[in-house]
């Protein structure tokens, strides 16, 4: 190989790298729908893993897999190296400010130019519960960085009946929380995908925050009518005392700080403060939200 061709390829891989976006996350719920929707734009994607074991299904979609500790600095600034772009998620837990934290210095020294930041709905309220004040605790990070950035805060998944509700709906013909019949504006998280995509691959998202949500709110025992529906069976929604939650959150082996913040989610569920709707999905990606109908068709393996 002659010094030229050497000097083509190095700048060729220089280019590539320049464009590469990196998605943090990337076997869980959004993670991996961001995956998808980058690839299907031609984006080059490097997806940040916490282990290879689950990495096979992003490497067949074509995206680069990274081992990524976000307990170390120095592991995620070698996973953000040559990145341009990065998606940041964190997974539920009390440290998820330290994480954040984490993040931002490690994509300092990386030179990353950009960060999508994923929150959730009610952090930068006054009133915000344990969960938002974690991610308001890690938003703060991003925004005294000096990185350029855009935090989305969705709001609870549709895909929440699948993870914490399937088994017993395919089982049990029921589902239980302790959340009455407060209404929740549900997203699907390929939803959140298709607009954090878009903030990752277009100009002029910098420095906002964006609320996402689906297009209307319902309650559980709409969900449970939606399901039976679409089921051909009676499900039902059985609306569970606190304290069944817990013992039940317990038994499967949770820690107590993650119960009780789930329970101050459920409880403000239940008093009604999570139906609120916004118009932010349409706004960016030009499309209605996927209403919960839809997914439940699009998910039905999961319930039948």
């Amino acid at each position: 190989m002659d010094k030229k061709e050497i000097e083509n390829r190095l700048r060729y891989k220089r280019t590539n790298m320049a464009n590469m976006i990196f998605v943090s996350g990337a076997t869980g719920n959004i993670g991996k729908e961001v995956v998808k929707q980058l690839i299907k734009k031609g984006i080059r994607v490097r997806a940040g893993v916490h282990s290879e074991q689950k990495a096979g299904i992003l490497k067949k979609l074509g995206a680069e897999v990274a081992l990524i500790d976000l307990n170390n600095i120095k592991s995620i600034q070698t996973a953000l190296e040559g990145v341009a772009k990065a998606f940041s998620l964190f997974p539920l837990v009390p440290n998820l400010a330290e994480l954040g934290a984490n993040f931002v210095k490690a994509a300092k020294v990386a030179g990353v130019k950009h960060i999508v930041w994923s929150s959730g709905m009610g952090a930068d309220s006054p009133q915000a519960i344990t969960l938002g004040k974690w991610h308001r605790a890690a938003e703060k990070a991003v925004e005294a960085s000096g990185i350029p950035y855009t935090i989305v805060r969705p709001s609870s998944f549709m895909q929440n009946y699948v993870n914490f509700a399937g088994h017993t709906i395919k089982n049990q013909n029921a589902f239980y929380f302790p959340q009455g019949d407060g209404k929740i504006s549900l997203i699907d998280v390929r939803d959140i995908a298709v607009v954090v995509s878009i903030l990752l691959s277009e100009s002029g998202h910098e420095g906002k925050a964006y609320n996402l949500t689906g297009a209307e709110a319902i309650s559980n025992y709409k969900v449970a009518e939606i399901l039976s529906e679409v089921t051909g069976r009676s499900i039902s929604y059985i609306d569970v005392p606190v304290d069944t939650a817990r013992q039940s959150m317990k038994s499967m082996g949770m820690p107590d700080v993650i119960v009780e913040a789930l329970l101050e989610l459920s409880a403000i569920i239940k008093a009604g403060y999570t139906s609120a709707v916004s118009p932010v999905v349409e706004q960016i990606t030009g499309k209605q939200p996927i209403a919960f109908r839809q997914f439940a068709k699009d998910h039905l393996q999961f319930f039948e």
